[in-house]
């Protein structure tokens, strides 16, 4: 395939690019089903990962990034058929993108089908987010999940937008690797209980530490909103609460920090 021949987008007033820069609202990720995303790491990630792309725009003036281009000759996978390819201009590069930096590439995605049946593996462990609202955090603990092989991600009611572009720049590509279900805890966590799964939450009264903890057994660790924690009604389904110890001065671990200490302590146990 030669980039010579893919068609040519100069223009800001252009109907795609008002489309692909209308992206950075949710309001128009809902409506339309798709997000963005920038930079050659998350497009690469996107390719090799089970997800479908519409088009993959780049910088005219750049070309093609090298290993674009060898993905591109070389990947036959369902997520490269029928990929749009665009090349566009510098101030349509600036108007879609959401950094100061325009990236030398972008792409067009369709919203990510998380597969619920993950949730109930054998052995589970899944994280579920609750009011979890800083893309930075949201997106660290996805990256953090799919660091220790979990099962999958919740994002419950009142989390940040999975497809805000800070949180898909702060997965690094994890959320391509991992289930991610946006869905009602009301619904799910009782689901979970009544399959035998056990809900641990953190609590400054826990009488267990996470090292205490058996996270053998089928596992959902709920982490709660940055401020408040847990909302109570996911705290009245919480079967067992962790302490992580500390012995300096700290008051307390940012959520994403906390999250990746417990998943931590999971994995050591699990694998090691």
């Amino acid at each position: 395939m030669n980039e010579n021949f893919d068609p040519l987008i100069s223009s800001v007033q252009n109907e795609k690019v008002k489309l692909w820069a209308s992206l950075q609202d949710k309001k128009n990720r809902d409506r339309t089903g798709q997000f963005l995303i920038e930079g050659v790491h998350l497009v690469l990630e996107a390719l090799q990962g089970n997800v479908e792309i519409v088009t993959i725009v780049y910088d005219t003036e750049r070309g093609i990034p090298a290993e674009l281009k060898h993905e591109r000759e070389t990947n036959d996978s369902a997520a490269t058929f029928g990929l749009e390819w665009v090349q566009a201009s510098r101030p349509v590069m600036a108007k879609c993108s959401g950094t100061d930096t325009p990236p030398p590439v972008f792409a067009i995605l369709s919203k990510l089908s998380g597969d619920v049946n993950s949730l109930y593996r054998k052995n589970s462990l899944v994280v579920v987010l609750d009011g979890v609202r800083d893309p930075g955090n949201a997106g660290t603990i996805i990256r953090s999940a799919d660091a220790v092989g979990a099962d999958a991600v919740i994002l419950g009611k009142g989390c940040v937008d999975l497809y805000n572009p800070k949180t898909v720049r702060s997965t690094m590509g994890s959320l391509f690797h991992l289930p991610i279900i946006e869905g009602n805890l009301q619904e799910l966590l009782p689901n979970a209980k009544a399959m035998g799964v056990k809900l641990v939450g953190t609590s400054l009264q826990a009488k267990h530490t996470c090292y205490t903890y058996d996270w053998k057994q089928s596992t959902w660790l709920l982490m709660g909103n940055e401020s408040e924690g847990l909302s109570p009604e996911v705290r009245g389904l919480v079967d067992e609460s962790v302490i992580i110890p500390m012995v300096g001065q700290a008051e307390s671990l940012n959520v994403a920090m906390a999250a990746t200490v417990l998943l931590y302590e999971s994995l050591r146990q699990r694998k090691y």
